[in-house]
């Protein structure tokens, strides 16, 4: 008989997480739920024994080192060994920084960075020692791409991004079979844009194209059973990740221009409504946000990714179709103009 995998969630009672810990419960896992909010937790953990898996609920905070061991420690004795152990809890202030505190920049960073380091620390010291297990790290576009208004998050991120770098390289030093993985997100259809604290005079939103939380997942799921170093999901992700390697400065300029409308839509926001920074905002919200009907639920990028023999394919397609417009023009004859221009236009649609 399989064992049932033993997983641990943080920021897992609404948004991604929430989508997360039904992907695992769907597959029979047995989950650990980490967040600050027990209603959510208590509904996410029904979704999830109505699935066919099993669930812990803990209503703490991840910023706390101690609370994060205590839960892990719990899960072990519940569950067993922890098999996977996903960091995605986050908060975040939607601000120009010259209006931010400091005690709001602390607050991400202890919930955001620090949260994942307490959540990798507890996991490391129990698969270490049996040699096994994984850590996915839930990564963003803006681990790579800052943009305009969220720069504790953002710094966040990149800070995520730098710490799971050096694990890796410990790892591999040590010959250890614990492998850490990072997937980086695009925007996603998340409450949190409904109780994240802000100081936009209208409606925060995340930065179209806008995906399901579902898709992220998805990418969570698979990347904890797959061997990769890294998953990009979305277009978007991928656009950013390899424009910011190409030319940061136009970026620079670009978000500049336009990053602040886009992360803003409808009508005045309201300055007084409740938000998540400090204590978790009372309701079970779920796992979706306000953009159902401009999000998509599926990622061709993902699934390319995740399915390496049919990118790779589609990749000798790309250069094989290139290099014979290559040579039809050059046969014709054809000017170096005209030959960039096309290939110009080939770039564009892929």
């Amino acid at each position: 008989m399989k064992k049932q995998e033993v997983v641990v969630v943080t920021g897992a009672s609404a948004g991604l997480g929430r989508a997360i810990a039904r992907e695992f419960g769907r597959h029979g896992a047995a989950v650990g739920l980490i967040a600050r909010n027990r209603e959510r937790l208590e509904t996410a953990k029904a979704e999830i024994e109505a699935a066919g898996g099993k669930a812990l609920v803990f209503a703490q905070d991840v910023a706390n080192a101690g609370d994060v061991e205590k839960a892990a420690t719990s899960v072990e004795q519940e569950f067993g060994p922890i098999d996977i152990w996903v960091n995605n809890a986050m908060v975040s202030v939607f601000s120009p920084i010259h209006q931010m505190t400091a005690d709001e920049f602390k607050r991400i960073t202890e919930v955001t960075y620090l949260g994942v380091v307490y959540g990798t620390l507890a996991a490391l010291t129990r698969m270490r020692e049996r040699n096994r297990g994984t850590i996915v790290q839930v990564g963003s576009a803006l681990a790579y791409r800052s943009i305009p208004l969220q720069a504790g998050y953002c710094a966040a991120k990149h800070a995520i991004a730098g710490f799971t770098d050096s694990l890796r390289c410990e790892l591999i030093h040590d010959r250890s079979r614990v492998h850490v993985t990072m997937v980086q997100m695009p925007a996603l259809n998340t409450p949190q844009f409904g109780w994240v604290k802000s100081r936009l005079p209208r409606k925060a939103q995340p930065v179209p194209p806008i995906f399901e939380p579902e898709v992220g997942a998805r990418a969570v799921y698979w990347a904890a059973h797959h061997r990769r170093r890294e998953l990009y999901v979305g277009s978007s992700t991928v656009a950013a990740i390899y424009g910011q390697r190409i030319a940061p400065g136009l970026l620079d300029i670009y978000l500049g221009r336009t990053g602040f409308d886009s992360q803003q839509y409808d009508g005045h926001a309201d300055p007084n409504r409740p938000n998540n920074l400090w204590e978790s905002v009372p309701g079970d919200i779920g796992a979706h946000g306000d953009f159902d009907d401009r999000a998509t639920p599926r990622s061709p990028e993902l699934w390319l990714d995740s399915h390496p023999i049919w990118s790779a394919a589609a990749a000798l397609g790309t250069a094989a179709g290139i290099f014979m417009m290559w040579s039809g023009l050059h046969r014709r004859g054809s000017n170096k103009s005209k030959i960039l221009r096309t290939l110009r236009s080939l770039r564009r649609a892929a």
